[in-house]
């Protein structure tokens, strides 16, 4: 189902449920059921034909046995199918004894919206707050339920702004009236984690629900959107009734508002520090209370304030954008972010520093590794910067190329953005047409909010199809920002579809199938005398051939296909050997197109043996 197709099928469901509320309700309730149904036929009939083919056992004899045999391993096999088995959340384990009082909040909230109870809280390095379910049983349920709540969540709230958001997380487990909603609303991300995880698994054991839920899924939560919508202002509505009003406007606007400095200037200003020092030595989740109170000028607050107000809501998630929900709870945008002392983070106790600490070193052993090599990339690029600016110092002409280059090296390590520009309008009056530098020019006119930078992006896209994925999502992202929906929704759809083709393009070329078609190599005879060149130093190989795909997606970039057999004839058959023949061909050889490697005694690749044909040999 697409995206436009899933908004026009929840648009007109929204349409039902107002109109007849009812009957909108018992079609999302035999929808619901219809999954479990299809889950108890297939495993029932498995069952049936197992049971029949022991009941011939006194009659067909030895043909009976057979038949046993086939059916009873169908039917473990749809068994076992019920039994996918999910991830259980991550986080840091929290017990009644480290946090009483957080565990005493918790209480008080599930007595109060008669919610289920929780096997885990686990406190976690996430900006969010939620509950999980993780069925035992597969596709039965029986759930193990965890609540897991983001540390940076907790200190950016005062403890009661962090009760209202856990009361809306509680409202969607609690019991009494709005339980449907809860239920499907539960249900709808259940068999979404379901279906992923059939789709993801290859073995045969998946094969009777696997396309099932892949239809299904997607259909049960669109035609469960609106209720799943209006869920999310029941669980709002309990909030402000266990908080007030006014904790659940000030949570909501302070979720908004500090996941947005989160996203655009703590972590990013962070990550840049990579660009001076050589290893990271910082303390993130220890420095963002302060950072919260004392690192975020007014003037940012209100523009991501204002920018929080002005999103519309879409059927990209169930929760209505902060103006609707705020106007449901009949309060204006609350921003009241915790002074010294006052933060949630506090009801862990005893236990705050050891998470603070945990957290903080395993963000410094996650992000050393790519830190490592961002602080090398700076240096070279700082040094490729300098070698273009002192050829330019001694009077040197550069090519376009070259201008290019430090145009975009001069925004990424050098003096910046301004001056970055600066550059890609000189080489704009210069080569007017070159689609990387109407890219480049138009990518930093819209950063700075000018629509010249529109026409420029669209140009580019124009003159060169490989602009056409990352310029789609500039113009999408822009002129979401500007308000304008069609323009964002149609490069939005102009992006998914390029995607979808890169993407198939991707999967065409991982591999080959015996359905495939192949086609002479195509290559001129001093590209073949290179390449046997290169082939003769590996002196394991036996024969090469050299054969090309033929492909649906991009036709013109040719894909070849290297088959090859190993010496001496005793180790021909060696999966061992073949597999270091293939590594050494992949690290060694210089091939003029994308190749794709293949063992051609592999019972995978033994096919290929008819379609080679005279003048494929190339060793």
């Amino acid at each position: 189902m697409t995206d436009a197709e899933f908004a026009a099928l929840v648009a007109r469901l929204d349409q039902q449920a107002r109109r007849s509320p009812a009957a909108y309700r018992l079609k999302v309730i035999l929808l619901a059921y219809a999954g479990y149904a299809y889950v108890a036929f297939v495993l029932a009939g498995a069952g049936m034909l197992f049971i029949a083919a022991l009941a011939t056992l006194p009659y067909l004899k030895a043909f009976a046995v057979k038949l046993a045999l086939v059916f009873g391993a169908f039917f473990w096999v749809v068994a076992s199918a019920m039994w996918v088995r999910l991830e259980r959340p991550q986080g840091h384990r929290v017990t009644r004894q480290d946090a009483p009082q957080l565990f005493d909040l918790i209480d008080r909230l599930q007595r109060s919206l008669r919610a289920t109870r929780f096997h885990d809280v686990l406190i976690t390095e996430d900006f969010n707050a939620a509950v999980a379910q993780t069925p035992r049983l597969g596709l039965l349920g029986w759930y193990r339920n965890a609540l897991l709540i983001g540390l940076p969540l907790m200190k950016a709230l005062t403890r009661e702004q962090l009760a209202a958001v856990l009361a809306h997380e509680f409202g969607h487990l609690a019991g009494g009236h709005g339980r449907l909603g809860n239920w499907v609303y539960r249900l709808r991300s259940g068999w979404a984690r379901l279906a992923q995880a059939l789709q993801e698994r290859r073995s045969t054991a998946s094969f009777a629900f696997r396309p099932f839920f892949r239809w299904y899924a997607p259909y049960f939560s669109a035609v469960s959107f609106p209720l799943a919508r209006a869920n999310e202002y029941e669980a709002d509505a309990a909030s402000a009734r266990l908080t007030s009003p006014a904790a659940a406007a000030a949570a909501l606007t302070s979720v908004n508002v500090v996941g947005s400095f989160l996203q655009a200037r703590f972590w990013p200003d962070l990550h840049r520090k990579a660009d001076e020092v050589a290893a990271p030595s910082f303390a993130p989740y220890a420095q963002m209370g302060d950072v919260f109170r004392n690192g975020i000028d007014e003037a940012a607050l209100r523009g991501w304030l204002d920018a929080a107000m002005a999103q519309e809501t879409s059927v990209a998630d169930t929760h209505p954008a902060l103006a609707e929900r705020l106007r449901a709870l009949g309060m204006p945008p609350l921003l009241e972010l915790p002074q010294a002392g006052e933060a949630a983070d506090t009801l862990l106790g005893s236990a705050l520093p050891s998470i603070t600490a945990e957290f903080d070193r395993r963000w410094r052993e996650a992000i050393q590794p790519s830190w490592e090599r961002r602080h090398q990339e700076v240096r070279a690029k700082r040094d490729q910067l300098a070698a273009l600016d002192e050829r330019i110092a001694k009077g040197e002409s550069l090519t376009i190329d070259e201008r290019l280059q430090r145009a975009r090296l001069t925004d990424d390590v050098g003096a910046g953005a301004e001056a970055s520009l600066a550059q890609f309008r000189v080489l704009y009056a210069d080569v007017p047409d070159e689609a990387s530098v109407c890219f480049g020019l138009g990518a930093h006119l819209l950063r700075i909010g000018d629509d010249a930078g529109v026409g420029l992006i669209e140009h580019a896209i124009a003159r060169d199809v490989d602009a056409l994925l990352p310029g789609a999502a500039l113009l999408r992202d822009y002129h979401a920002a500007c308000g304008r929906r069609d323009e964002a929704q149609s490069w939005h759809e102009c992006w998914v579809q390029r995607l979808q083709v890169l993407q198939a393009a991707q999967a065409e070329r991982s591999g080959v199938l015996q359905s495939d078609r192949f086609d002479p190599h195509g290559l001129d005879a001093a590209q073949i005398d290179a390449l046997r060149a290169q082939l003769s130093g590996i002196a394991a190989i036996g024969n090469a051939y050299l054969l090309r795909k033929r492909v649906q997606y991009f036709p013109n970039q040719p894909f070849l296909v290297l088959a090859f057999t190993i010496k001496p004839w005793w180790r021909r058959n060696r999966a061992k050997d073949a597999a270091m023949v293939q590594s050494m061909i992949a690290k060694s050889i210089s091939f003029p197109h994308e190749a794709l490697i293949v063992w051609l005694r592999s019972e995978n690749f033994r096919f290929l043996k008819g379609w080679i044909r005279p003048g494929m040999e190339v060793l």
